[in-house]
C-alpha cells in the first residue's frame, strides 16, 4: 500500500497557500495535547493504577473501616505523584536501553518527544511535591516511606541492581510493595504486623507477575544487556522461582487470615490463591514440556489475583 501525500496548492500568483485561522489554531492545540500525552506517558499510568489498588484497602484495614475521604484523597494524589515521579526518573535513567528494546523504544525519551533534561526536571518536581504533600497533610513516617520508595526504585534498583544482577526483580520488589506501608502509615503513623504481611504478599507476588513478562520479552532484554532471570538462567531455574514465589505469595496472604480477618477475606483468598497456583504450575509445565508457553496468561491473571485479594481486604474491613 502506498501512502498518498497531498501537495499544497499555490494561488494564482505562485505564492504558498494561505492557512485559515481554523488551521492555525488547530495545530497548537494538537501540539499541546501531544506534549501533555507524552509527559503523562512518562509516569506509566498503568503502574500507578496497580499500586493504588493495594494502597486504599491497606488504609481501610488500618482504620478498621473507611478512613476520612480527605485522607484517602491526599494519599491517592500523593501516591500517584510519587509513583509517577519514580517512573519518570526511571525513564530518564533507562533512556539508553529503552531505545534498544521493541517494547520501550516508543516511549517519549527514545522517541524524542520529551528531552532528557525536561524529563529529569519533571521527575524531580513530582518527587518533591509528592513528598511535601505527604509530609504536610499526613505524617512524617508516611512521607519518609514515600521518599525512600522513590530513591530506592531509581537509584538502587534502576541505576544499579537492574543492570548488574539476576536478582534485580527480587530486590526491586520492595518498591512495588511500599504503597501498602505508606497507606497504613498515613492512617496510623505506625506499621502493624498486618501491614508487613500485606507488604510480603505484594513483594513475593512480583516475581510470578514479572517473570512471565520477562519471558515474553526475553530477546529485548538480552539486546539491551539487562540480566533478567529468563535471559541468563535455565528454564528450570525460572520455573523454580515462579513456583516458589507463587506459593510464598499465597501462603503470605493466608497468614493475614488469623490476624483479625473473617471469612469475607478468607474464602476469596483461598479461591483466587488456588487458581493463581494452578496457572503458575501450568506455565511451568508448558515450559518443561517444550509446548507453547503463553506467559502473558499468568501475567494477566496475577494482576486479577492481586486485585481480587485486596478487594477482599477492603470488604472485610467494612463488615
Amino acid at each position: 500500500m502506498s501512502m498518498i501525500t497531498e501537495r499544497p496548492v499555490s494561488n494564482s500568483a505562485g505564492q504558498p497557500p494561505v492557512r485559515t485561522v481554523a488551521e492555525e489554531s488547530a495545530t497548537p492545540r494538537r501540539d499541546v495535547r501531544a506534549v501533555v500525552s507524552a509527559y503523562v506517558a512518562l509516569t506509566k499510568p498503568r503502574i500507578v493504577e496497580l499500586l493504588l489498588v493495594t494502597t486504599v484497602p491497606a488504609m481501610m484495614l488500618a482504620d478498621g473501616g473507611m478512613p476520612s475521604l480527605w485522607l484517602v484523597a491526599v494519599v491517592l494524589v500523593g501516591g500517584s505523584l510519587a509513583a509517577g515521579a519514580a517512573s519518570v526518573l526511571n525513564c530518564y535513567i533507562d533512556r539508553d536501553i529503552d531505545q534498544l528494546m521493541r517494547r520501550t523504544k516508543r516511549r517519549p525519551l527514545p522517541a524524542h518527544t520529551v528531552s532528557p533534561r525536561n524529563a529529569l526536571v519533571f521527575g524531580l518536581v513530582l518527587a518533591v511535591v509528592s513528598t511535601a504533600l505527604m509530609a504536610a497533610l499526613t505524617n512524617l513516617l508516611a512521607a519518609a516511606l514515600t521518599l525512600a520508595a522513590i530513591v530506592y526504585y531509581d537509584l538502587v534498583y534502576t541505576l544499579w541492581l537492574k543492570r548488574t544482577t539476576t536478582a534485580n526483580t527480587f530486590w526491586g520488589g520492595a518498591c512495588g510493595a511500599a504503597p501498602v506501608l505508606i497507606g497504613w502509615a498515613a492512617v496510623t503513623n505506625s506499621l502493624a504486623p498486618q501491614a508487613w504481611v500485606l507488604f510480603a504478599v505484594v513483594f513475593f507476588w512480583q516475581m510470578p507477575h514479572f517473570y512471565p513478562l520477562a519471558m515474553k520479552y526475553k530477546d529485548d532484554y538480552a539486546r539491551a544487556g539487562i540480566p533478567m532471570l529468563p535471559v541468563v538462567a535455565s528454564a528450570r531455574r525460572v520455573n523454580a522461582e515462579i513456583l516458589v514465589f507463587a506459593w510464598l505469595t499465597v501462603l503470605a496472604s493466608l497468614v493475614l487470615w488469623p490476624l483479625g480477618m473473617s471469612l469475607v477475606y478468607g474464602v476469596p483468598t483461598l479461591v483466587v490463591g488456588a487458581v493463581f497456583l494452578v496457572e503458575a504450575h501450568r506455565l511451568c509445565r508448558r515450559v518443561t514440556r517444550g509446548q507453547a508457553v503463553k506467559p502473558m496468561r499468568l501475567f494477566h491473571w496475577s494482576t486479577t489475583y492481586l486485585t481480587i485479594l485486596f478487594a477482599a481486604v477492603a470488604l472485610d474491613a467494612l463488615v
